[in-house]
């Protein structure tokens, strides 16, 4: 189901601002015009509504100019009437409510002699010679109120407080999405928007997202930050289009473009989802014209989110990739090594804080390091593979001994049942070897034709898909290959996968048959 096009008022309001963006007046001045919602036209009269009583005393400062671009856009002379109404109830404002141009002039000559320009105690008057830029007071009170008035901004809960960039374990694998990530939430780079986050499930993605989130409303809540996941963002949309008035989908995407930074997660799956991917696209568009920021998350690149028949189009990957992509890679050993002793020092710390019985020994070094050989790729799974070890080694510790090996290889095969032992990149290049009948000087070597080249390519693939290792690692086991020469592999057998029957059936052959021995 569509949203129905923008009436002739709201085309006409639209042309005016882009008129009024050329009159060098203020952005914040425009960014206030912006929020008002056209109501009708009749009588050469354009009816606005807007639920901020400082517009209307700007729009009476200003008066002239708009009108005057109100008039050029419609091509005949053109009056406005703005009226106050509160956001939460629609309903009009007692007093002043309703204003023609002369009456808000009036009211604003009024204002002037100390009457409040809107409720609050950070009301202030406004100058007798035009525009007066908001002081802090007024815009923290001003975004108090749009916090208030939009469901959409939710109170951060206890959990999601810990998720902040002070306790993300940094390593070559996330740092550059780390870094992107902090400057969007400092407001410092324009260039990263969108910022689109893509990796495999469970390597940091969402931690760095709600770090975002965490930062904008402790530091600098001015800024209206919201996190939706995609399937929340999904419901919105459909339950909005339940409504048979069309004034639930207005309100909807009303509440969406009065956020200052969009958060969205696991945007993968919106694929299918026909008229949500359109309500996105328009509510993309509307806040980046606006200079709003957006920051999306994915398993994987926009250009692979188009793949597929229900693979988002080309008018969509395109402006997924406009800004900002990074990805966050797999853990390689050093960064387990470094999550491990991370979770397990704070998961002791809380315990003893907290009083919470069971998990206040300590986890040797020995044992630190053979769980980062024995653990996955998958963060989440390598926190609940500490707290657990952690719980064995207080035990442990009680019962006058250390934390053996053989407890933490059974911890690891509870953890990851499917991984009998972890598979390396030297079983991998055996196995292909051996498929493909050529010798190892070969496959890791610079030989082009175009056996070697497949058999290469399929090596790479299986051991980013089969190994805990790092894209640099794999290179380094192909003859020092870059981070890009990689990349290619991946995506040459990606897309020989999906196209070739024969091609996929020897692939999952030769993977099973890596699996199967290991």
């Amino acid at each position: 189901m569509e949203i129905s096009l923008e009436s002739d008022a709201e085309a006409l309001w639209q042309d005016t601002l882009d008129l009024l963006a050329g009159r060098n007046l203020p952005e914040s001045m425009l960014a206030m015009l912006r929020k008002c919602r056209p109501t009708s036209m009749d009588n050469a009269v354009m009816h606005l509504e807007t639920p901020m009583r400082l517009v209307l005393k700007n729009v009476a400062k200003n008066a002239d100019v708009i009108e005057e671009c109100l008039s050029q856009a419609a091509f005949e002379p053109m009056h406005l009437e703005v009226e106050f109404v509160q956001a939460q109830t629609g309903a009009a404002a007692p007093t002043p409510s309703s204003m023609s141009r002369e009456e808000a002039s009036s009211w604003a000559a009024a204002t002037g002699d100390g009457h409040p320009a809107w409720d609050g105690p950070a009301a202030r008057k406004m100058a007798d010679d035009g525009w007066v830029e908001p002081s802090p007071e007024d815009l923290r009170e001003e975004a108090a109120r749009r916090r208030r008035n939009n469901p959409l901004v939710e109170d951060i809960s206890q959990a999601t407080s810990k998720l902040t960039f002070e306790r993300f374990v940094r390593g070559e694998e996330n740092d550059i999405a780390y870094q992107a990530a902090l400057q969007v939430a400092n407001g410092m780079n324009s260039t990263y928007n969108p910022l689109f986050i893509y990796g495999k499930s469970g390597l940091g993605k969402t931690h760095l997202l709600r770090a975002i989130q965490n930062y904008v409303a402790k530091n600098d809540p001015t800024r209206l930050c919201v996190y939706r996941d995609a399937s929340s963002f999904i419901t919105d949309y459909t339950e909005a289009m339940r409504h048979s008035e069309r004034s639930a989908a207005a309100v909807l995407r009303q509440n969406y473009a009065d956020i200052d930074v969009l958060i969205i997660d696991d945007v993968q799956k919106m694929a299918g989802k026909v008229g949500t991917v359109g309500f996105f696209f328009d509510t993309f568009n509307e806040l980046i014209a606006n200079g709003k920021q957006i920051v999306l998350a994915a398993d994987r690149t926009p250009a692979q989110l188009g793949m597929g028949k229900d693979g988002f189009d080309e008018r969509i990957t395109s402006r997924l990739s406009s800004g900002f992509t990074t990805p966050i890679q797999v853990p390689s050993y050093e960064l387990k090594l470094r999550l491990i002793e991370t979770f397990c020092e704070r998961m002791r710390e809380d315990a003893v804080r907290e009083n919470v019985a069971g998990l206040t020994g300590v986890v040797p070094s020995e044992a630190r390091s053979y769980m980062a050989e024995r653990a996955g790729t998958n963060i989440r799974v390598i926190e609940g593979f500490c707290q657990r070890c952690l719980f064995a080694a207080t035990a442990a510790e009680k019962a006058g001994r250390e934390l053996a090996r053989d407890e933490i290889e059974a911890l690891a095969r509870e953890c990851w049942p499917s991984a009998g032992r972890v598979v390396s990149i030297e079983d991998v290049q055996k196995a292909v070897e051996k498929y493909y009948d050529i010798d190892h000087s070969s496959l890791v070597g610079n030989k082009r034709n175009k056996g070697l080249m497949e058999a290469r390519h399929v090596a790479i693939w299986l051991s980013r898909e089969l190994c805990d290792r790092t894209l640099a690692d794999i290179g380094k086991h192909f003859g020092g290959r870059s981070h890009a020469t990689v990349m290619h592999s991946i995506s040459v057998v990606d897309d020989a996968r999906r196209e070739d029957k024969s091609f996929y059936d020897r692939l999952m052959q030769l993977r099973e048959s890596i699996t199967g021995n290991a």
